[in-house]
């Protein structure tokens, strides 16, 4: 969710070692193109909290590469006078194709810590990631799904609309049920902004990946 650029100022034995078969996150029907998902994101500043309500589609994903795209709406952002629409790619954290080591958009291992150890899902897989990122998980059978979201462009609105994506979402994903809550993290914004989603029963319908395309 893009913010105001005013503001700048479960069970480990579900983990074993990695292991010569596949070890990247299950597929999951709730992560797939077409779901969508609501919810809100809380925008602290200054002089009050508010959240903004939020709407997101899954573009596209595959679990692979660890890569997967979509769009974030936010309905009622004060200075905007219609919905502002982003379009945002993700990284898949799998120990194949990224860890939980960030390593760019100006965060560092400290950082990505800090982060992560907010979801209580990462809780058991702490040591491990410590020691080497990750790298030795296997994440194929565990509940959720660890990512990062960057906003890559303004789909409706210009660059110079008050509002900035420098930032990323450090995203924890429920297999289970489909919700979804992150964190976003930009060095010139409040800390901890937090985003809560959850999958909603419309059809897949979509966006146009085209019309969207291409963080």
């Amino acid at each position: 969710m893009p913010v105001r650029v005013a503001e700048a100022s479960a069970a480990s034995s579900q983990l074993s070692g990695a292991s010569s078969g596949n070890t990247i996150p299950p597929a999951c029907s709730l992560l797939s193109v077409g779901q969508a998902f609501s919810g809100t994101q809380n925008v602290s500043s200054l002089q009050k909290d508010e959240a903004w309500r939020v709407n997101v589609r899954i573009q596209g994903c595959d679990l692979q590469h660890g890569y997967l795209c979509g769009t974030m709406e936010a309905l009622n952002v004060p200075m905007a006078d219609t919905p502002v629409v982003t379009f945002w790619e993700g990284e898949i954290v799998d120990t194949k194709n990224y860890t939980f080591f960030t390593g760019k958009w100006e965060a560092t291992t400290e950082v990505d810590i800090r982060h992560w150890t907010k979801f209580a899902s990462f809780s058991p897989l702490m040591s491990q990631v410590e020691n080497d990122g990750g790298k030795s998980l296997d994440f194929s059978n565990y509940p959720y799904i660890f990512m990062r979201w960057k906003e890559q462009y303004f789909v409706n609105v210009g660059p110079d609309c008050g509002l900035t994506i420098a930032g990323f979402y450090y995203v924890c994903f429920s297999c289970s049920d489909g919700s979804i809550s992150g964190f976003y993290y930009d060095p010139n914004s409040s800390p901890f902004q937090k985003l809560e989603l959850k999958s909603t029963n419309e059809g897949r319908c979509g966006f146009s990946f085209s019309s969207y395309e291409l963080q």
